[in-house]
């Protein structure tokens, strides 16, 4: 039964007061990072991320991408060590740990819980071939009505490979888990999972309401492969001595919540009923909405998972669709035709220009295969470029107009299984920064678009507050959070837009 976890109320014998300091934790595949709140006002009071450039991405062959668990760690520590040297004495006053992580990676541990190989991350498409094959096998209607998702290139089909190439390798795995798995196994002594972390890795039957068995027979896994499963807002363990000492931290802190990536920066923008929709445009983009309905796409363009929230009795699924090609359009633009100009330089320009972009049209999917597109990779596009007539500031108009129509492409499919948002909910970064980018998606999509001033790490931290009890409801963890902007859709321009966009789709169509 998914039930959601009773409050956790001591830490050292000590009892939760309302002075009580949170820590999140945000594992990505560039940086850690890692904030402090304080959980009464929300307020951030310290954050820092590491290392100051990106981690390495292994790639021993081109698809592939790894990275060596060690070096999570060792960011981890850093990010954190900062935090509590800004906070001082303070920092004893924090009473949970929640932890935020990359979606979708595979780590593999032995029976003495060392890791056995570099994590296969999110974005190594390796596996793609096994999906295809376990989709076939099991059936598509299956897949789709019992996974609500195709096998893809998920983790379990990533395990798939290592048991196929690194036999020996996967005949000494005690157990496989996600990224945030392994930090909780590290900073607790305890191996554990979430639901939705299970659903994450496309393990769960949601019409059985267990771990599928006809996909784990399948790929001839055995089931105690998985770590016991428990809900996001729930205590896995305690902090350490050594691992305190290690961090500066009090020792037995709480870990009281994780979630993928995704899930949690819906959690940090308070997305987690039916209806409600959070949005991110950075390098991609992603549409993150909430239903209480087991629906699916036939087409297999969106993935549902648990979210955070969900529970027998109130179900809560997460359906999000991702755009490969959004921001990246913006840095290729700002690289090779306006590297002396900043992003806000470009945004401004992009504002001179009327909507429509006086018929330049930009296809963003330059960045490898699109699941909403059917997993063709299109590749980007120009069309109606006229020399004498437009200018550089056209393109950059064009393309927040592209990225924009992509994502009004993406929430029509979402539609179609019972996401009709009216809100979208952001963070203050990225794409969001622009006024032009905010308005065409407002208008085109039909939507208010609120910004706010949160990320994962902040996110995560809420989660562990309400993980561990201290915030008596889910509402009460966002009473500090308010909108730092909206945008409506000008109704005086639809017209103009909805032409456009029209004009958009049909390039994509014919593309």
């Amino acid at each position: 039964m998914l039930q959601n976890a009773g409050p956790n109320q001591k830490r050292n014998n000590l009892s939760l007061s309302n002075s009580m300091l949170l820590l999140g934790i945000d594992l990505g595949s560039s940086s850690v990072k890692a904030s402090v709140i304080d959980g009464e006002s929300g307020k951030c009071l310290a954050t820092s991320f590491s290392p100051s450039t990106e981690m390495n991405i292994i790639a021993v062959k081109p698809g592939w991408a790894e990275q060596d668990t060690e070096v999570w760690w060792s960011n981890l520590r850093t990010a954190i060590s900062a935090c509590t040297h800004d906070l001082g004495q303070m920092k004893d006053e924090i009473g949970a740990i929640g932890i935020s992580y990359q979606m979708h990676g595979l780590v593999a541990i032995d029976k003495n819980d060392k890791v056995l190989r570099n994590s296969i991350i999110w974005c190594d498409s390796r596996a793609v071939s096994y999906g295809e094959k376990a989709l076939n096998s099991l059936g598509r209607d299956y897949c789709l009505s019992h996974l609500l998702n195709s096998p893809g290139n998920f983790t379990a089909s990533k395990l798939a490979w290592v048991k196929e190439y690194e036999p020996e390798l996967f005949s000494r795995i005690n157990k496989i888990m996600l990224p945030g798995d392994l930090l909780a196994l590290r900073m607790t002594g305890e191996i554990s999972t979430s639901f939705t972390g299970l659903s994450e890795g496309i393990f769960w039957d949601f019409s059985e309401n267990k771990v599928s068995e006809e996909l784990m027979r399948f790929y001839g896994f055995n089931t105690s492969l998985l770590p016991k499963a428990s809900a996001s807002f729930s205590v896995s363990g305690h902090l350490l001595k050594s691992v305190a000492t290690e961090f500066g931290l009090p020792e037995g802190i709480p870990v009281s919540y994780r979630a993928g990536d995704q899930p949690n920066n819906a959690l940090s923008l308070n997305v987690l009923n039916p209806g409600e929709v959070a949005a991110t445009a950075g390098t991609s983009g992603v549409i993150y909405g909430v239903t209480d309905q087991k629906k699916y796409d036939p087409l297999s363009r969106v993935n549902t998972f648990l979210h955070v929230n969900h529970t027998n009795s109130l179900p809560r699924l997460g359906v999000l669709l991702c755009i490969n090609g959004t921001g990246i359009l913006n840095s290729w633009l700002k690289r090779n035709t306006g590297n002396s100009l900043s992003y806000n330089d470009m945004n401004e320009l992009a504002e001179k220009i009327t909507p429509g972009s006086e018929g330049l049209s930009i296809l963003p999917f330059g960045n490898g295969s699109e699941r909403m597109l059917g997993n063709k990779d299109n590749g980007a596009g120009i069309s109606g470029l006229n020399f004498n007539t437009h200018s550089k500031a056209h393109l950059f108009r064009a393309a927040q107009e592209g990225i924009a129509f992509s994502f009004r492409y993406g929430l029509d499919i979402m539609k179609e299984v019972g996401i009709d948002p009216h809100m979208i909910r952001a963070g203050e970064a990225n794409m969001f920064l622009s006024r032009v980018f905010r308005q065409v998606l407002s208008t085109v999509t039909g939507t208010v678009i609120d910004l706010y001033n949160t990320d994962g790490s902040i996110g995560s931290a809420r989660g562990a507050g309400i993980g561990c009890g201290y915030y008596k409801s889910e509402k009460e963890a966002f009473i500090g959070l308010k909108a730092l902007s909206v945008t409506e859709p000008d109704k005086s321009q639809s017209e103009e837009y909805e032409e456009a966009y029209i004009k958009w789709k049909n390039l994509l169509i014919t593309s």
